[in-house]
């Protein structure tokens, strides 16, 4: 009867990040430190809490040039927000693929 090594009972990890989208994700960064959290309704909230000083201090922070108008200032942090989020939420994969013609597959076998 064979005898199992011990090298069949391990486990071995690759600590790899599955759909890295940015340099600061393969780093570690999750995405909260620029902002606190990754959740719009929190950010919003968070925004109507703040003052007017406080939200012009706020802009200057992540790069926008901030507005006397407050409510389209709130409209711009979250524009910015809502797109700093979405670098850090995995996308979907599309696999919609069509079958090839005969020969559109000739075609790409050429180089072959």
């Amino acid at each position: 009867m064979a005898r199992k090594s011990k090298l069949d009972s391990l486990n071995q990890t690759h600590g790899k990040i599955e759909n890295p989208v940015t340099l600061d994700q393969i780093w570690g960064d999750d995405g909260k430190s620029k902002y606190g959290t990754l959740d719009v309704n929190e950010y919003e909230k968070n925004l109507k809490e703040m003052v007017k000083s406080d939200l012009q201090a706020h802009a200057v922070k992540i790069g926008l040039i901030p507005i006397d108008d407050r409510e389209n200032l709130i409209k711009r942090l979250k524009q910015e927000f809502i797109k700093y989020a979405s670098q850090f939420k995995a996308r979907p994969k599309i696999n919609n693929a069509k079958p090839l013609s005969k020969a559109a597959r000739d075609i790409l076998s050429e180089g072959r």
